[in-house]
C-alpha cells in the first residue's frame, strides 16, 4: 500500500515540526549515499532517484526518493530516526514497502559498517529522562498511544478489539478465528476455570476479560489507558459481565490482593528495562500457591537489545514512548535473580504476527477516509502505515519473535 506523498503546505508544522525542511548536510549526506550502496547490495533492494539513476537491481523492491536532498539530509542528520522523518515528510515512498523493509530487518546489525558502528555514541540519541516508566511517566507514556482514539483503533482491528498477535493457522485465516484461539489458549495455560480468581494485567479492550468471565471466573483487570477502561466497561456492561469483572485503571505496582492466575498480553514491553525486575516481583507476589501466569510477549535477539537498550529511535518519538522489547535470556534471569518464577512452556508464534500486522496495516489504508475523518492527518496516516509496515518486516525477517510463555513455581501443585 502506497500513501499519497506530501508538500509542506499539506503538514500542520506546529503539530508536525520535524517536518520542516531541514538544513543541508553535505558530508553526512556523502556518507548516506556510501551506506546506501551498502544496504542495496547487502539488502537485494534498489534506490531510485529522481534523476533516473538508481542503485540495485531493477527487479528488487524499490525504495523510491522524491527528495534526494532532504532525504540525505535526514538520513544524515539523524539515522535511526530521520529514516521514519523523511517517509512520514514524503521524502521517500514504495509501492512494496513491507518489500523494502524487511531485507533491511533481516541482518540490523550488519548494514552499517563496523567503523560506523564504533561511533554508534556520537550519532545515537539516548531515551529522555521524561520517558521513565515510574508510576506518573507510565500513564503519560500510554496516553500517548492507547489514548489516541477509540474510533481510530476499532477502524482497524478486528471485531474483538484485540491489539495483539492473533495465533493463525494459515495466514488466509479470518483474523477473529486466531485472536480468539490467542485468547483461549494464554487462559487455558493459566488454568483459568469456574471459581479462579484472575489478575489481568493490561485491559486492552476487555476482550480477554470477558472471555475469563465466560468460564465462570472473577477478574480484576488493569489498565493506565482511561479511553481503553471506559470502552470496556462498557463492552463489559453489554455483556452483563459487570459482576464477574472489575476494571481499574491502575497501575500494575499497586494492585494487591492473591490471584489463582495472571495473564498479561504484550503488556510488559512497556515496563522498561529499569523496572523489569519490579514487574516480576509484582508478578511472583501477587500469584497464589499453585498459581500460573501466561504471559504474551514481543522478543527480540538478546545481543540487539544489549546493543540498542539505550537508544531513542523512532518508534519510541513517535508510536511507543518508554517502551522496550525484551529477549528471551532476560526473562530468565531476571525471574531466576528476583523471583521465584520460571518459565516452564514456551510457544513462538512470530510468522502469525507478520500476518497480524499484515491485516491491520490493510485494513488501516482501506479505511484512510474513515480515519482522516476522525481528526488524524496525512502526516499520522503515513506515520502510522509506516509504524505497521516496519513492524511487520520485523516479524517477516526473523527479527522479531513473538510467544505466550507460562510461568510457575517449580514444585508447587
Amino acid at each position: 500500500m502506497t500513501t499519497a506523498p506530501l508538500s509542506t503546505n499539506d503538514v500542520d508544522l506546529e503539530r508536525w515540526p520535524a517536518m520542516l525542511p531541514v538544513e543541508p548536510a553535505p558530508i553526512r549526506s556523502r556518507i548516506v549515499r556510501v551506506l546506501l550502496r551498502r544496504v542495496a547490495r547487502k539488502c537485494g533492494i534498489r534506490v531510485a532517484f529522481p534523476d533516473g539513476s538508481s542503485i540495485g537491481a531493477a527487479d528488487a523492491p524499490t525504495l523510491r526518493v522524491l527528495d534526494t536532498e532532504q532525504f540525505l539530509s535526514r538520513l544524515g542528520r539523524d539515522a535511526l530516526i530521520g529514516f521514519g522523518e523523511a517517509y512520514m515528510a514524503g521524502d521517500w515512498d514504495s509501492d512494496d514497502l513491507v518489500g523494502v523493509l524487511t531485507p533491511m530487518a533481516s541482518d540490523m546489525a550488519a548494514i552499517v559498517p563496523k567503523p560506523f558502528q564504533v561511533l554508534r555514541n556520537w550519532y545515537t540519541r539516548r531515551q529522555p529522562a521524561a520517558e521513565d516508566n515510574d508510576r506518573g511517566g507510565a500513564r503519560r507514556n500510554i496516553a500517548r498511544h492507547y489514548d489516541l482514539s477509540n474510533d481510530l483503533f476499532a477502524a482497524f482491528l478486528d471485531e474483538t478489539m484485540t491489539y495483539s498477535s492473533a495465533i493463525l493457522e494459515a495466514p488466509t485465516e479470518d483474523l477473529v478465528v486466531g485472536q480468539r484461539r490467542k485468547i483461549r489458549r494464554i487462559l487455558d495455560v493459566a488454568r483459568v476455570g469456574k471459581g479462579s480468581k484472575v489478575l489481568e494485567i493490561g485491559t486492552g479492550w476487555g476482550e480477554l476479560a470477558l472471555r475469563a468471565a465466560d468460564r465462570g471466573a472473577s477478574v480484576t483487570t488493569v489498565t493506565l489507558s482511561a479511553e481503553q477502561a471506559a470502552m470496556a466497561q462498557q463492552r463489559i456492561a453489554g455483556a452483563g459481565a459487570t459482576d464477574a469483572v472489575d476494571v481499574r485503571v491502575q497501575d500494575y505496582r499497586d494492585v494487591d490482593g492473591e490471584y489463582d492466575a495472571i495473564v498479561s498480553v504484550e503488556m510488559i514491553e512497556a515496563v522498561g528495562e529499569k523496572w523489569w525486575p519490579t514487574f516480576f516481583q509484582s508478578l511472583d507476589e501477587r500469584l497464589g500457591r499453585g498459581g500460573r501466569i501466561g504471559l504474551q510477549a514481543i522478543l527480540m535477539p538478546h545481543d540487539r537489545l544489549m546493543a540498542s537498550r539505550r537508544t531513542w529511535t523512532w518508534i519510541h518519538k513517535y508510536i511507543f514512548p518508554g517502551g522496550l522489547l525484551l529477549s528471551e535470556r532476560v526473562i530468565d534471569d531476571v525471574c531466576a535473580e528476583h523471583t521465584s518464577l520460571r518459565v516452564v512452556d514456551r510457544l513462538h508464534m512470530g510468522a502469525s504476527y507478520a500476518d497480524t500486522l499484515r491485516m491491520w496495516r490493510e485494513r488501516f489504508g482501506a479505511r484512510a477516509a474513515e480515519v482522516a475523518a476522525l481528526g488524524f492527518d496525512s502526516t499520522f496516516r503515513r506515520m502510522w502505515t509506516f509504524y505497521l509496515a516496519y513492524c511487520e518486516a520485523g516479524f517477516r525477517a526473523g527479527y522479531l519473535d513473538v510467544a505466550q510463555l507460562t510461568l510457575a513455581r517449580p514444585g508447587e501443585a
